[in-house]
């Protein structure tokens, strides 16, 4: 869909939004994911609530662009991001106030939230080196700084530096490295690269089975879409390929959060909240996890058998609300780099 035609449709559903009023059965969202797991949710806490879930799926960024616009009079309860750059962003812009949880602040923990509650993980997605079995050794694999390696010459496959994945990356290499060195390790990656940026984490997976390249920078869940994949092309490529998890002698593998944050101007709050509890509670956290193979962050929810199958990892515990800072200087570094 082209982006004027987003545009358009997230101004139409904002009109139908504002022409209801504010209405106490329900509840507005603003969401940049885009599964379908999350609209059985939705459906089944109105089921379960009788509260009425309308929601608005666009790009983030345009989301937090008609956010700001739409300021007291916007209809959104919540912002619903696949990138927790994004909500530290609405944070910083002062889109968002604290949520009042109890069961929130029981079950998730603090290092998944936001210190100042105004947003909270919903999944966790581990950001790894994923590579053919048959190609490389998980011996030859360490850090994310080692792909810029000359021995990775042409074999390394990434997504464009426009994903907001890599965005909040490459924010923590720099918040780890510097700038300077974070700027040499883009360099070196893009010289390394099999090919231009181009598709989606699948589409890097994709690459390495058809021989394009040998590794891959891929979040973990795009791996469980492939191997339960209905497409049996796309199940053989996960097959083929396995995950890898950097930096484990070290600063450890870079974590994002799907997360959700309550809305500054929201007019219904106790319906927004009761959402949110929803959502990490039990039952929808092991849906999540199982559906789609994102990391639960319900303290309380076991793994399921497929993210137990990749093993445990430490990850970098640096509080993704401290990368802020970084997240502008990481696009100085990809377009000093030459990563499009």
């Amino acid at each position: 869909m082209s982006p004027k035609r987003h545009l358009f449709l997230l101004a139409f559903a904002v009109l139908i939004f504002q022409g209801c009023g504010v209405d106490e059965d329900v509840v507005n969202i603003y969401s940049g994911r885009h599964y379908q797991v999350d609209e059985n949710l939705f459906r089944e806490f109105t089921e379960q609530t009788g509260i009425r879930v309308n929601l608005v799926k666009a790009d983030t960024d345009q989301l937090l662009n008609r956010l700001e616009m739409e300021g007291a009079n916007t209809p959104a309860d919540l912002l619903i991001t696949a990138d927790a750059g994004r909500l530290v962003t609405a944070s910083a812009k002062g889109l968002l106030q604290p949520i009042h949880s109890e069961m929130v602040d029981d079950l998730v923990p603090a290092e998944h939230r936001d210190p100042d509650n105004r947003w909270t993980a919903m999944t966790m997605r581990a950001r790894v080196i994923v590579y053919h079995k048959d190609r490389v050794s998980p011996d030859d694999l360490s850090t994310y700084e080692a792909l810029a390696d000359p021995a990775w010459q042409d074999r390394v496959l990434v997504r464009s530096s426009q994903n907001h994945y890599n965005q909040t990356l490459m924010a923590s290499i720099i918040a780890a490295l510097g700038r300077e060195d974070a700027e040499a390790w883009a360099t070196g990656l893009v010289g390394n690269m099999a090919r231009s940026p181009r598709g989606n984490d699948r589409d890097q997976v994709k690459a390495i089975v058809a021989g394009l390249g040998d590794v891959a920078i891929v979040n973990t869940y795009y791996m469980g879409l492939l191997r339960y994949s209905t497409n049996p092309e796309e199940r053989r490529v996960a097959e083929q390929t396995r995950i890898f998890f950097p930096n484990q002698d070290g600063r450890g593998t870079h974590v994002n959060y799907s997360g959700i944050g309550l809305t500054k101007a929201s007019g219904n709050i106790e319906n927004a909240t009761r959402l949110i509890e929803f959502m990490i509670s039990r039952d929808a956290q092991q849906r999540l996890a199982e559906v789609n193979h994102e990391y639960p962050v319900n303290k309380e929810v076991e793994w399921p058998g497929l993210l137990r199958s990749w093993g445990n990892f430490k990850a970098d515990e640096l509080p993704l609300d401290q990368l802020e800072p970084y997240l502008q200087d990481a696009m100085f570094v990809f377009n000093s780099a030459g990563w499009n």
